[in-house]
């Protein structure tokens, strides 16, 4: 697996998730195979199969999740200048095209969330918005064409 570049915060989210995956999930899993397998002949148990089927999904997730948490790598905040966009940065843009104003944090795409305004630094635009500085402009290559964005303010 890559090395993940996340921030303190973002490690601790995974560590959280992955406490309750293991924790609360998988006891309610391994639970509900016991109490299936006690309700007779497993060969024809609709519950015992799609129980062990949920529970190799989980123990999929929690390998994934402890792989994750072993190979990131956590990024110095302190050290994040906001003179130009950079991973962590919140910048303000505008849309040349309709004037519509937008406020994205760069981020690892572990914790890209988009309800949030945190788009991965892999995504078009944040590409697009890397190292530009306040009063340029950013050419936005996404599926639907180009987009222009001004560069109106960063901030951490």
């Amino acid at each position: 697996m890559a090395v993940t570049y996340i921030t303190a915060e973002g490690l601790q989210k995974m560590k959280d998730e992955l406490r309750y995956l293991e924790g609360v999930e998988r006891p309610r899993v391994i639970a509900a195979i016991a109490e299936a397998r006690d309700k007779g002949d497993l060969s024809e148990n609709a519950e015992y199969d799609a129980a062990k089927e949920e529970q190799g999904h989980l123990e999929s997730k929690i390998a994934m999740l402890k792989a994750k948490i072993m190979d990131a790598r956590i990024l110095d905040t302190s050290t994040i200048k906001t003179d130009e966009v950079q991973i962590l940065t919140k910048v303000r843009v505008r849309n040349k095209k309709n004037g519509a104003e937008k406020t994205y944090q760069l981020v690892t795409e572990g914790e890209a969330n988009i309800k949030e305004g945190k788009i991965a630094v892999t995504t078009p635009i944040a590409k697009g918005l890397m190292g530009k500085k306040v009063g340029e402009t950013a050419e936005v290559q996404v599926p639907a064409g180009k987009m222009e964005f001004e560069i109106l303010e960063i901030s951490l």
